[in-house]
């Protein structure tokens, strides 16, 4: 199992760093590896990426979710297997951070290889920043979703 976190400051209210990251489909225009994601319902996704040439398809379920806190995910089908969680902190009026944690199990000689270098951790901090000027330039989420999602007993 491999795992990576990293977390970056956004001058932006944790309102808005939350609501932007609620919205799923938009991912692909900060996250390199993402092709698509499409929301199915208030906790299921469809995810389609591709990373280093190799492609996956799977879905996710949201497992916790917290406005302006913590949104939590699982993979539970497809040819992955993934977990993370993302955690929101106020740092003032017009400043948060953004943590990232994820796991994942790598297949295959490609994944391993990039997963041993730390292609993984380079990519996921890569990720963070163009998150954070996706967010700052707009200076306001493209939408939201505010409900709560009890972590699982």
């Amino acid at each position: 199992m491999s795992s990576v976190t990293t977390s970056v400051d956004v001058h932006v209210p944790v309102r808005t760093a939350y609501n932007q990251w609620t919205q799923f489909e938009s991912f692909p225009q900060f996250m390199s590896g993402v092709e698509s994601i499409q929301q199915l319902d208030d906790r299921h996704t469809h995810w389609v990426t591709k990373v280093a040439g190799v492609r996956r398809e799977f879905d996710a379920e949201i497992t916790e979710q917290h406005p302006d806190e913590r949104i939590a995910w699982a993979s539970t089908g497809g040819d992955t297997s993934h977990a993370g969680f993302v955690t929101f902190h106020r740092l003032g009026n017009e400043e948060t951070r953004v943590t990232i944690q994820l796991e994942w199990d790598p297949r295959g000689a490609v994944e391993n290889v990039g997963s041993a270098l730390g292609v993984d951790d380079l990519e996921v901090k890569a990720d963070a920043q163009r998150f954070k000027k996706f967010v700052e330039d707009r200076g306001s989420e493209t939408g939201s979703w505010r409900g709560d999602i009890p972590a699982p007993r």
